[in-house]
């Protein structure tokens, strides 16, 4: 039976199974996920809390976040001396520059200056400059605001981990590291990883695990910044070297008093050069989003201006937007930036809305970082075309890019200059069919959000182009014309290609493969860092089984991202695979990885909070492993608009909540 709302809106459906929630307590002791670049932004909705400078440390205050972003950067500050190891383990807590004990950073004049392996190598001053990482320059990332450090080169610049009391406060959702792994009793490109503590001002505690990659061989995809060589005592050497980002649980609502670095000691080479609380979102709900699915060659493009069409899921008095610079190896200058109301094609309705940056009309993102714009006094419609406008003054050769849209946008002609205010859109003629930088608008107020985390089939795929008819569009709509449950916004973060298990981005350079890297790898950027992101519908596997990759490993990757997202408070509901026989590669292999997992779905083993049986809504009963021509797109592997109905009719909207 189909039970209905107040109004006669349908929210349930036949096929749906329905599992007793489960417990979303956040586990004591959670593993760290390593958070890829570009992440999100500079806190959501509140000021993120960074490790306190102290009082003995004559420094202005750190006032970046998404009401007041990173502004451009001052000139490198001189530093105090600073003491090697100035407290002992577990002792009072001090700033966490008060404790460095590690020089990580060289010149390249002078490269023997630095240790930050005990083999005598370290990063390049020079390369980390080029990159937009100046010393004592704010990192966005995931929502939570990391600091360089504001040393010169060859002076301590990270702290070893060995049981260290770091002074840190604020409330928050999540605690963001910046590390690498170098040490000489380093074996692994696992890297060095251990057990820290968190204190709370109400004298509570909660351990969390921290595992920082090796420097050299740690995993490419999943690095914040990659930079080409390292310097040793003997000169620079080809190589990529890595620094990472990785995120842990805190308990929401508690205020942060402390943290102690896990006890890794100085062999195994656990380096933390920078820690923050990602803030609460609170007072915001994310409207529309996308993932960056790689980073690619442009143009190159010079002195040009995009014009970006996106669909608002929910509506809200303000917004803002989010620009990300994830996988990129080289900073961006942003001219200026607008958003309006869509006319016909790329003119607007209306007058663009000028936005800006910590005050300014632009900014610069440096390698790997987010910035938010400055909250603007602009009122977004629920259920309507957007345009985001954005100058790059420069030349660009390479953007991290969102793919596929199955939607057009428009971008000016070389050498037109900042056309981010024009109303018409004569000056835009040439068709942009992804979105580059661009990953997320959001809207002041609301309930929060719901986040799709797929692939081609989430992305629109075989929907029609331009007509919003992604199922997630046609959820975002059933939630609007509802009274039952909050009118969450609906964030589509599909990747054409994309897999559950393995990564298809390679992690470094310009690449023509755009389908990012693995959905377990983006969870934290794409779904647990977005704002407001209160529930996440998986709908992940068909590209797995159809290369190859058990249904046990695709089963085993599910698990962990329930895990890691119940660790952060969040409901996570699954989505069982749809068929694909038909198409070239669904082999009756891949069917029996496919029947595997779903028969795992369905029976929930208490891990999901809701399963939705995609497949069941569209599956042929007399040929269960294809769609019901009705449903087909005409590749046997992505439906139609009539599929994408289907998909999203088979969500009982109870059971986001």
């Amino acid at each position: 039976m189909l039970r209905t709302s107040k109004r006669g809106a349908s929210i349930g459906t036949p096929g749906r199974t329905r599992h007793r929630p489960v417990a979303a307590a956040r586990r004591t002791v959670a593993t760290g996920v390593v958070a890829v670049a570009a992440a999100c932004a500079l806190g959501l909705g509140a000021l993120p809390a960074t490790a306190d400078p102290g009082p003995d440390r004559a420094e202005a205050a750190d006032v970046t976040g998404p009401d007041n972003p990173t502004p451009d950067p001052a000139p490198d500050p001189v530093p105090d001396p600073v003491l090697l190891g100035d407290a002992a383990p577990d002792g009072e807590p001090l700033p966490l520059e008060r404790l460095f004990d590690n020089r990580g950073v060289s010149d390249d004049a002078h490269p023997g200056a630095a240790d930050f392996d005990g083999r005598g190598d370290s990063f390049s001053a020079q390369e980390l400059r080029a990159a937009g990482w100046t010393p004592g320059r704010t990192i966005a990332v995931d929502g939570a605001a990391l600091r360089w450090p504001a040393t010169a080169p060859g002076r301590p610049d990270n702290v070893l981990a060995a049981g260290q009391a770091v002074r840190l406060s604020g409330r928050g959702e999540a605690l963001t590291f910046l590390v690498a792994g170098g040490g000489p009793g380093a074996r692994t490109r696992d890297g060095a990883a251990g057990t820290g503590l968190v204190r709370y001002r109400d004298g509570s505690r909660s351990t969390y695990r921290l595992r920082a990659p090796d420097w050299r061989t740690g995993p490419l995809p999943t690095k914040l910044l990659g930079l080409p060589h390292r310097n040793t005592p003997d000169g620079r050497r080809a190589g990529t070297v890595r620094l990472y980002a990785v995120t842990v649980p805190v308990e929401r609502g508690r205020e942060v008093s402390s943290v102690t670095l896990p006890r890794a000691g100085r062999e195994a080479g656990l380096h933390v050069f920078s820690l923050a609380l990602r803030g609460p979102s609170n007072g915001w709900t994310g409207t529309w989003a996308a993932s960056t699915s790689g980073y690619t060659t442009v143009g190159p493009w010079t002195d040009r201006t995009l014009r970006l069409v996106v669909h608002s899921s929910a509506g809200g008095p303000r917004a803002r937007i989010r620009l990300e610079n994830t996988f990129s190896p080289a900073p961006v200058r942003i001219g200026h930036a607008t958003v309006a109301l869509r006319g016909k094609g790329a003119a607007t309705a209306g007058r663009a809305v000028p936005l800006a940056f910590g005050g300014r009309s632009g900014t610069e993102l440096p390698a790997g970082a987010q910035q938010f714009s400055d909250p603007v006094g602009f009122r977004v419609p629920p259920d309507t075309d957007l345009l985001v406008s954005i100058h790059l003054p420069g030349t660009v050769r390479a953007l991290p890019v969102h793919s596929y849209t199955s939607q057009t946008s428009y971008l000016s002609a070389d050498g037109a200059g900042d056309r981010t205010g024009e109303r018409g859109g004569e000056a835009y003629g040439t068709a942009l069919p992804s979105w580059p930088l661009l990953t997320g608008v959001d809207v002041a107020g609301g309930p929060g959000s719901v986040v799709a985390l797929g692939d081609s089939i989430t992305d629109g795929e075989r929907s029609t182009p331009g007509a919003n008819r992604r199922w997630p569009d046609l959820l975002a709509r059933r939630l609007r014309d509802q009274r039952d449950v909050p009118r969450f916004g609906v964030l589509n973060q599909g990747i054409s290609g994309n897999r559950v298990v393995t990564d298809r981005y390679p992690g470094t350079g310009a690449s023509s493969v755009l389908s990012g890297v693995s959905a377990e790898h983006r969870l934290e950027r794409d779904v647990l860092a977005q704002t407001g992101a209160r529930t996440v519908v998986v709908f992940e596997g068909v590209n797995d089984i159809r290369a190859g990759t058990t249904g046990d490993e695709v089963i085993a990757t599910l698990k962990r991202i329930a895990a890691t997202a119940h660790e952060r408070g969040m409901r996570v509901a699954v989505a069982t695979i749809a068929p694909c026989g038909g198409f070239f590669d669904c082999t009756d292999e891949a069917e029996s990885y496919r029947v595997a997992v779903n028969r795992h779905i369905r029976a929930g083993l208490g891990l999901y909070d809701a399963v939705f049986d995609f497949d069941a809504a569209v599956r042929d009963p007399d040929r269960p492993d294809r769609m019901l021509p009705r449903f087909d797109g005409g590749d046997h592997l992505h439906p139609n608009d009539a599929g994408m109905r289907a998909f999203s009719e088979a969500i009982d909207l109870r059971e986001l909540i």
